[in-house]
């Protein structure tokens, strides 16, 4: 695969303020529930314990989407990906709360995890939920949605896996729609140039409401993989 070691990153680390209860959680449940990073594959059905269908979700924030669709659908297995602590801490603390069995979290760049440690052909879905628009331009090298995420992620995809994602920035929407558009196996369900409808059974996430109060519309996409 590509070498991603100098790549520029979606995210700074940044610790903010941790409760004692997020920090609790992380010292009590990481073994449990966490994926330490390394360079060898995730037997994803081993760490689940089953066969279901497997879904990536990348940027929880603290969490409450995450375990509402993890607790609607106990069908399925999330792997949560998240970097900063107290989301970490609180969505481990959730897990436990509401009993959940069907979600692990990874605490590392998605980048060298999808490089790494997510096998060929794994993925039934992937979420990506108001990721950072990094929207001052000098940021944009920043982005998540680009080229060197998008190459990563194919082998990854189950044939007629779906890709999930949504924004509040329109020029972050218009720059989706142009990343997906350079690759022929990822087909716009909507049809080219188009976003799609807001999927039902979407939760109502932090940042869309704050989008909401900014008066910014919600640009939502479905992408399918044609392998």
């Amino acid at each position: 695969m590509n070498n991603t070691a100098n790549h520029i990153r979606s995210f700074v680390r940044r610790e903010g303020r941790i409760t004692e209860s997020q920090r609790h959680a992380i010292e009590h449940y990481w073994d449990q529930f966490g994926i330490e990073f390394s360079h060898a594959e995730i037997e994803l059905d081993k760490i689940f314990h089953r066969s279901a269908p497997k879904i990536l979700d990348i940027g929880t924030g603290m969490g409450d989407t995450t375990i509402m669709l993890a607790t609607n659908h106990p069908e399925n297995d999330y792997l949560a990906v998240e970097v900063h602590r107290p989301g970490i801490g609180s969505l481990l603390r959730q897990i436990v709360a509401n009993g959940l069995t069907n979600v692990r979290i990874s605490n590392h760049d998605v980048i060298e995890l999808l490089q790494y440690q997510i096998p060929v052909n794994s993925l039934d879905m992937v979420y990506i939920f108001f990721p950072d628009p990094w929207p001052k331009k000098r940021h944009h090298k920043r982005r998540l949605i680009s080229q060197p995420l998008l190459n990563l992620l194919k082998p990854c995809l189950k044939s007629h896996a779906r890709v999930f994602i949504a924004t509040d920035w329109q020029d972050y929407a218009e720059h989706i729609l142009e990343v997906f558009a350079e690759n022929k196996e990822l087909i716009n369900l909507s049809g080219h140039g188009q976003f799609a409808p807001r999927p039902h059974w979407r939760p109502l996430t932090k940042f869309e409401t704050r989008g909401h109060k900014l008066e910014h519309q919600i640009w939502d996409f479905i992408f399918t993989c044609r392998k």
